[in-house]
Parts: structure tokens; sequence; C-alpha cells
């Protein structure tokens, strides 16, 4: 037994259990004893639980991971109670409201704000990593012409590691670094690429004398205009909307990219495993199936009889509620603040916020919605930008992706670094047959029994 959870002759756990858990097998009436460490006991400690020696001995069962730490990291903390959201313990509205989306790249990953000078320094390596090699320019050409934006970029992202096999040295930290430089530099640009061919319009390449998110705009819309000006109000609502999707814990892509990273493969392979689970329309396509509901109520005056069949369960109220966050989601809150001046910015009207508007009202307004804990998430709005920058819904999740790089780097340096780095290797519960016996081809009958 191990000195985390041994058992004891008389079945009592020993210690006075101020910061442990005490744990009896009702199998065999012993009682063992497990450390509890920042709220949490581990799993393999639950191993040495066995009825004999033979035994292999517990194992925890968490599907999706619900109530299980992956990891410890000091990145961003999640306060899913109170709705708060804090990069390096900097809170989310503050960041919005101060800085811009390098400075919160830079936070994310070194684990401080710059000085004045390493501001500098940083924004230089980023601006002047913003070109692709041109043989990319030719691999994004051998898509078809309607091939999803999407899927161009995840592959994009791993072929970049064929441009540059030293970032394989993984305990070289200055690999690690110009690793990280490139892919925040290079992924707008391999977006607006994608974007581009789906248009059938020729690349634009980065004009480094623009700022990130201007710099973006430009390889997305620059048409015959000998330079193009981005409106700074755009700027700076695209801005924002980067900082609040940099990170955000544990999800999907993020535990994708801790996962395949715990092989030791180079970022950029890691990075693709966050592309492709960012992929999916549970996780960065859920703003997508917000807009669509939003289109499909088609009025504000249809938004009560929708709000009826969602509590009769002939619809699903998209957008609203999540995983970790039982109060409102902070980032909805700051884009809210945004979406006004982008609709000046664009001069359009967007009939969309109305519907989203209205219907934000009348769901916080009745308690069926608000004693679930189904408050508007950060998918609920950001859609809703998005197609105001006249920006296609099979983009919504590139525009994801772009600003989610730094949280997926500094994710993944972070556990290239931590001493309990092993690779990920769960474990399951085998529900098949056992001892089957191989039967020829002629006398098989189909799986019929």
């Amino acid at each position: 037994m191990t000195d985390k959870a041994q058992a004891t002759e008389d079945g009592q756990a020993q210690g006075d259990g101020a910061e442990s858990l005490t744990v009896t097998d009702n199998r065999t009436g012993e009682s063992y004893e497990m450390e509890i460490t920042d709220g949490t006991v581990r799993a393999m400690d639950f191993r040495e639980i066995k009825v004999n020696d033979d035994d292999f001995g517990l194992m925890t069962h968490d599907p999706g991971l619900s109530n299980t730490s992956h990891c410890r990291s000091s990145i961003c903390y999640i306060g899913g109670e109170e709705g708060v959201l804090e990069y390096r313990g900097i809170s989310i509205e503050q960041l919005c409201e101060h800085s811009n989306y390098l400075e919160v790249a830079y936070l994310l990953m070194y684990g401080h704000l710059p000085t004045q000078d390493e501001y500098n320094d940083w924004v230089y390596q980023v601006t002047h990593h913003t070109y692709v090699h041109e043989n990319v320019k030719d691999f994004m050409d051998g898509f078809r012409h309607d091939a999803d934006p999407m899927g161009m970029l995840l592959a994009s992202v791993g072929a970049l590691s064929t441009f540059y096999p030293e970032a394989k040295d993984l305990s070289d930290d200055f690999q690690q670094h110009v690793s990280a430089v490139r892919l925040i530099a290079k992924m707008p640009t391999l977006a607006a690429f994608a974007y581009r061919h789906s248009l059938g319009l020729p690349y634009v390449y980065p004009d480094n004398q623009l700022s990130y998110t201007g710099n973006f705009l430009s390889m997305l819309f620059k048409m015959t205009e000998p330079r193009y000006e981005p409106d700074p109000r755009l700027e700076r609502a695209l801005d924002v909307l980067f900082i609040l999707h940099a990170d955000h814990e544990q999800n999907c892509s993020t535990a994708a990219v801790r996962t395949v990273g715990s092989a030791l493969p180079d970022p950029f392979t890691s990075i693709a495993a966050g592309v492709a689970g960012l992929y999916g329309p549970l996780h960065g396509g859920a703003n997508i199936a917000v807009v669509k509901m939003l289109q499909r109520i088609e009025s504000t005056d249809n938004v009560q009889d929708f709000l009826d069949g969602v509590k009769e369960g002939n619809e699903r109220l998209m957008g609203f509620g999540h995983r970790v966050y039982k109060n409102y989601d902070p980032r909805a809150r700051i884009i809210q603040e945004h979406i006004e001046e982008v609709l000046e910015a664009t001069g359009k009207q967007n009939p969309l916020l109305n519907i989203a508007q209205e219907l934000e009202k009348r769901a916080m307004d009745d308690e069926y919605f608000t004693s679930r804990k189904l408050y508007p998430n950060v998918d609920f709005y950001s859609g809703v930008i998005y197609e105001a920058l006249n920006i296609p819904q099979d983009m919504f999740t590139v525009m994801f992706a772009i600003p989610r790089t730094s949280g997926w780097m500094a994710q993944w340096m972070e556990w290239m670094n931590d001493e309990e780095l092993r690779i990920v290797r769960p474990r399951q519960i085998y529900t098949g047959p056992r001892d089957a016996d191989y039967v020829p081809m002629n006398e098989r009958n189909g799986g019929a029994s």
C-alpha cells in the first residue's frame, strides 16, 4: 500500500482527516485514507483498493472528463458559479478595457504583462513572421473551390510542421518560443487564404504596417485599393473578440492539444489537434447554430412562440447555458458593448441583433430559464458580430481558431515544462466478449446468433 492510500488492520483510517478522504470498501470492510490536495484526490490512489492481490484495483469512470482534473495550470481561471474569467489572475473585463490581443497573448504564454521593451520586441517578432512559404499557396490551391475553410486551416496548420523540422526539438526554449511566434503570426494569414480561396479571390499578402487585427481585415477584404484602411472601430471590436476567445481553460480543443502534445510531436501538430477539436459543432461551431436559430425565428414577434417551444421540448435554445458557467458568461456581456459600434461602422442594420436581444430579455425574465442557470454565453452574440462584418458562417470557427492559438500555445508550453508530463493514456471499461473462437469464413452466418 502507498502512504496516500493506507488500510489499517482495524479498518479505521489513520490521520485526523483534515486534508484527507476516508473510503471504506464494503466488499472487504477495509478503509483507505487518501490525501486531498487542491480539492482533489489522485485517481491512481483508488488503484490501491483491491479485493485481493490479483485484483487490478478500482478505476474511476468519468465520460467526458466532467469531474477529472487533467493538469495543474496557472493560465486561466473560470469561476463558473460567479461568472468570472481571468487570464493569469487578471479579469477579462480589465484586459478588454485596457489591453490588446497581442499583449494578452504574451501574458498567457509568459505569465506576466510585458514591459514596453518586451511588448515592442514581441509585436515586432509576430509582425515579421506573418508571411508563409509560397508553397503554402500551392497547397491551398489543391483544395476544391468550395472546400470548408476550417478544413483548409486544419490541413495547412498541420502542414507547417514540414516547413520547420527544427521545431521537433522540444527541449530547446528558443524553438518553443519561435514556434509560438510563428503560429500566432501565421494563423491569420492561413485563415485569410482559406477565406479568399473559398471566394475564388486572389490571396492578399500581409501588410506589416497595420495592426494584428487590421492586417487580418486587410487580408480578408482588400480588393483593388492600393492600401486597405481598416476602420478603427472594427479593429478594436475584433481585438476584443480575440481577447475573449484567447483561452478558456481545459475545453475540448485545449485538452486535445495537451493530449496529442503528451506524445511529444512538434507543436504545429499539437495545435492542429486543437483546430480539429474546435471544428466540431459542439465547440467552435456553436455560434453558427445560434445564427441559424435566429434566422429561423425570423422576427421578434416569433420569439415568445419559440421560447414556448423550448419549454415544451420542441425547440433547442442555442447560445444559452454552459458546461462550466452557472451564471452569465462574462464574455457575452463584453461582446454586447461592441455590437452597436460594429453596426455603425459597417453602416448596416442587422435584424438578427434585434431578435437576439428580445430573446435574451424574455428568457431572463422567465424563471424557467433562470432557475436552470440558462444564461447567454459567448456564442450567443459573437455570430451576430461576424454577420455584421460580412463574414460567412463557414468562417465563424476559423475566426475562433485565430485567437485561441495563443491559448493553445500557452497550454502546450506549460505542459511541455510540467514535471508531471506523461503520455495521456486513459483506461476503459471493456464490455465486449472474451475467449471467442475464430470462425472460418465458410461457416459464418453474418453475425446472426
